[in-house]
C-alpha cells in the first residue's frame, strides 16, 4: 500500500523527460498489441483479410505468403498509425508551449511512477481541454495514482478556465475506461474504423 503523504505531483523536470517516455513507451506497448488483436478479430476484418489472401494466392506461389502477408502488412500499418503523434518525439518542448502543460507522480521523493499531460482542444471548441498521455508504472497500478493524476488535472483545467475535459482511450484499455466513468466522465463519442469504435471518446463537466 502506498503512504499518500508520500505521492507528489509536480511539472516535469527537463531530466525526467526520458524516463517519462520510457514509461509511455512501456504502456502504449501493452494497449497497442491488445488493439492490434481486437483489430484483427473483428468479422469484417477477417473477411476482408480472407479475400486478399483468396487474391495474392493466384499472383504468388506461395501459400503461407499469400495467408500472412496480408495480416503483417495490417498490423505495420495500424503501428505506423497508433504510433503517429507530434508530442512523443519531444515532450518537453512540445507540452511547454502555448497552454499545454506535463506533470509527472513522484513517490518516496524520487520515483517517478505516472504522467499525465493537457492541452487546449482544437480551435473551434471553446473552453474544452484534452487530457492527453496519462500513464501509471506498472508496479503502481491500482494504488491510486492514476485517480490522484486525474483529480490534479481537472484542478488545473479548472484553474486554467476550462470548463471541460475530454479525452480519448482505446477499448481494450479496461481498467482506464472504469476509472474514467467512476470519476464522473461519460462517453460522448469515438473514432472508428471499419464500422468499429477503437477509440472510446469520454468528457465530464467541471
Amino acid at each position: 500500500m502506498l503512504d499518500p503523504s508520500q505521492l507528489v505531483i509536480r511539472e516535469m523536470q527537463e531530466d525526467e523527460e526520458q524516463m517519462v517516455l520510457e514509461l509511455l513507451k512501456d504502456g502504449f506497448k501493452d494497449m497497442e498489441n491488445r488493439l492490434i488483436l481486437y483489430v484483427l478479430t473483428r468479422p469484417l476484418a477477417l473477411l476482408l483479410l480472407a479475400v486478399v489472401s483468396s487474391g495474392l494466392r493466384f499472383l504468388l506461389n506461395s501459400f503461407v505468403a499469400a495467408l500472412l502477408g496480408p495480416v503483417l502488412f495490417t498490423i505495420l500499418a495500424l503501428k505506423l498509425l497508433l504510433r503517429r503523434s507530434p508530442d512523443l518525439g519531444c515532450l518537453g518542448t512540445y507540452y511547454r508551449s502555448g497552454q499545454r502543460g506535463i506533470w509527472v507522480a513522484v513517490y518516496d521523493g524520487d520515483d517517478v511512477c505516472g504522467c499525465m499531460a493537457l492541452q487546449p482542444c482544437p480551435q473551434g471548441v471553446t473552453r474544452t481541454a484534452e487530457l492527453r498521455r496519462l500513464a501509471v508504472s506498472r508496479w503502481y497500478r491500482r494504488s491510486g495514482v492514476g485517480r490522484r493524476l486525474l483529480a490534479f488535472l481537472e484542478a488545473q483545467a479548472q484553474a486554467q478556465g476550462y470548463e471541460r475535459v475530454v479525452l480519448y482511450t482505446a477499448v481494450v484499455t479496461k481498467a482506464a475506461i472504469s476509472l474514467f466513468e467512476s470519476s464522473g466522465y461519460r462517453p460522448t463519442g469515438g473514432r472508428s474504423w471499419l464500422g468499429y469504435t477503437i477509440l472510446q471518446e469520454f468528457s465530464k463537466e467541471l
